[in-house]
């Protein structure tokens, strides 16, 4: 087989990447301009660590985006001839190069890794999303009227917290438990909490304004129940939506395993801020609780929500490179990172290859989300 040198392979892979190079220059580069008027994301760029992270952050970003153009081969592409090649082999046929060589398999680890990214950036951020919006709908009425809510909200996260987050997300997505359908049941009422909230929050502001309000409810209830019989039923009717069997698990053990977590600060950030004079101003112009909640004391609360939910995207990519390296992620041909990693793994006293991008790649968007957050944490200190 025929290798290029080790130049030849940053050159390429550079060169392969010139998208994301490109979206990353503008956009950085518009942000860094127009700084002074982008408000918290503004005043990253007035922190090294924070830059570095927005950057590795964008560049996985816009490497999902742009992975047909950038990745040279299929990710499930087999060559026969290139099973366990060093980086550098040069496809004989097309005369593209596999600048992370071959797998067991003869795939192309680098168009796998590109590829991967894709997997992480749709369920991660998306599942913790969800999270968010489950903890803050519970978190909210928990830490505002106290008392009975408060005591039964609280046992239960405390129950779901008390349990091992590994052990959980292993009887989640057991084989077992995908053939029941406590899945499918469970997806269907965290997926009703974005539908309720965002109702609540347009009725709690425009309950006087019946007209603006029927328009805001009318668009809700049309595209969340699209979003609703998509992702739980897998019925979407465009063909837009779908979550795989394997995909519904996963996202339902990220939603249930980190809501509580959520709760827990959105319940004492409440309490802290519920005291706060613009709050009891709020009361005294008789303001529904529902109003006080979401229209005075959630915007406040948005400084430690953003940089937890960073910490928690990150939290979350972990555990599905740990899923997917037991074979408890995706399907066994998935490019995901974890998938990637473990296949790699069962030759890593031979070739070295196969598992150390997916596994540094992993590495790389955790850290960039932790510069990133703790970039946040310093900036939200200062308001």
């Amino acid at each position: 087989m025929e290798y290029v040198g080790f130049t030849d392979i940053i050159l390429g892979i550079l060169t392969c990447l010139w998208p994301v190079w490109l979206s990353i220059a503008i956009i950085m580069g518009l942000s860094w301009k127009f700084q002074k008027k982008l408000s918290l994301y503004g005043r990253i760029y007035e922190n090294p660590m924070g830059i570095v992270g927005l950057f590795i952050v964008f560049f996985w970003l816009f490497a999902a985006l742009y992975a047909d153009i950038v990745a040279p081969f299929h990710p499930l592409e087999q060559f026969a001839a290139l099973k366990n090649q060093l980086p550098g082999v040069i496809e004989p046929e097309s005369g593209l190069v596999q600048f992370f060589g071959g797998d067991k398999f003869g795939r192309d680890v680098f168009s796998r890794v590109i590829h991967g990214s894709q997997i992480v950036l749709v369920i991660a951020p998306a599942a913790t999303m969800f999270a968010f919006v489950v903890g803050i709908s519970l978190g909210l009425p928990a830490g505002y009227y106290k008392g009975k809510v408060d005591t039964v909200l609280s046992f239960l996260a405390n129950l779901v917290l008390a349990f091992p987050v590994i052990l959980l997300f292993y009887l989640l997505v057991t084989p077992g438990i995908r053939e029941t359908a406590l899945p499918q049941v469970m997806a269907g009422v965290f997926f009703l909490f974005p539908v309720i909230f965002f109702l609540t929050l347009f009725y709690s502001r425009y309950r006087e304004r019946p007209q603006l309000l029927a328009v805001q409810s009318v668009i809700v209830l049309v595209f969340g129940g699209w979003v609703y019989i998509s992702l739980v039923f897998d019925a979407d009717p465009f063909g837009i939506l779908s979550l795989e069997p394997n995909e519904l698990n996963i996202f339902v053990a990220v939603v249930f395993a980190s809501s509580p977590g959520v709760f827990r600060i959105v319940r004492g950030l409440t309490m802290d801020i519920a005291t706060r004079d613009y709050v009891a101003a709020a009361q005294t112009r008789g303001e529904i609780a529902w109003y006080v909640a979401l229209w005075e004391i959630l915007p406040n609360a948005r400084g430690p929500l953003i940089v937890d939910a960073c910490l928690r995207i990150g939290y979350t990519t972990i555990l599905l490179g740990t899923l997917g390296y037991f074979g408890l992620g995706l399907v066994p041909e998935s490019p995901d990172w974890g998938t990637t990693i473990k296949e790699g793994s069962r030759l890593l006293r031979l070739y070295v290859h196969p598992a150390l991008p997916p596994a540094l790649a992993l590495m790389s968007f955790v850290l960039g989300l932790n510069l990133l957050a703790d970039a946040l944490r310093e900036q939200s200190l200062k308001d």
